[in-house]
């Protein structure tokens, strides 16, 4: 019993961490951090959206550990604080990349991405 516990947290703690990652603007946000640390201007030059949309992703990646941040005068610094995470995002976002593309010869079977009929 005590296995399908230990499992059972497993999943959960995976769903957690899919649904954090559930959204593309903190993918793209992980995706600017990865090379090197950003403050909040850096990002929005970057990515398309506001000021308090940029700030509320930026506060629910940081909250769960993905990010951390410094202050420097006024300004603070982002960058990735989780490896381990940024790989996952890089590694799922590159095998989608690569199975969008027309002409890959991934089979299906072999597929992340789910292929719906018309």
């Amino acid at each position: 019993m005590e296995d399908f516990n230990n499992q059972d947290r497993v999943f959960e703690t995976a769903a957690q961490l899919f649904a954090l990652l559930a959204t593309p603007m903190r993918l793209k946000i992980i995706s600017a951090l990865c090379e090197q640390e950003k403050n909040v201007s850096e990002l929005l030059a970057e990515i398309d959206t506001t000021q308090p949309n940029m700030s509320q992703h930026l506060a629910a990646l940081h909250r769960k550990g993905v990010i951390s941040r410094r202050r420097e005068g006024a300004q603070i610094y982002y960058q990735v604080q989780s490896e381990r995470v940024a790989s996952l995002c890089r590694a799922v976002c590159t095998q989608l990349a690569i199975e969008m593309d027309i002409d890959s010869a991934i089979e299906p079977s072999d597929r992340l991405l789910i292929v719906q009929d018309s």
